[in-house]
């Protein structure tokens, strides 16, 4: 029996879950600096960025395409980490 897997990288994830990622990757301000949502600037909550996001199909696909190039990048480091300067150096 082979299982099929889907090539869509959003394919079982939900709406909440990536935007809960997203925040956790960027937080509000981040979101806010790379798309132009208001309701990511002012008083940002996930219940209320929710419900626009599934309002408004042009910012839902913006989210989603944020999602999508936030899987190609690495994580970022804060600069206070002990692995902020280790950068895949050869030992």
């Amino acid at each position: 029996m082979t299982a099929n897997h889907s090539k869509d990288p959003l394919h079982g994830v939900t709406l909440e879950a990536l935007l809960t990622r997203l925040v956790e990757r960027y937080d509000w301000s981040g979101l806010a600096a790379r798309i132009n949502i208001n309701c990511f600037k002012s008083d940002p909550s996930i219940k209320s960025s929710l419900k626009f996001l599934r309002r408004t199909p042009w910012a839902r696909t913006e989210v989603e395409a944020l999602y999508i190039a936030s899987l190609d990048e690495p994580p970022e480091i804060p600069a206070d980490s002990p692995w902020a300067n280790h950068r895949g150096r050869d030992e």
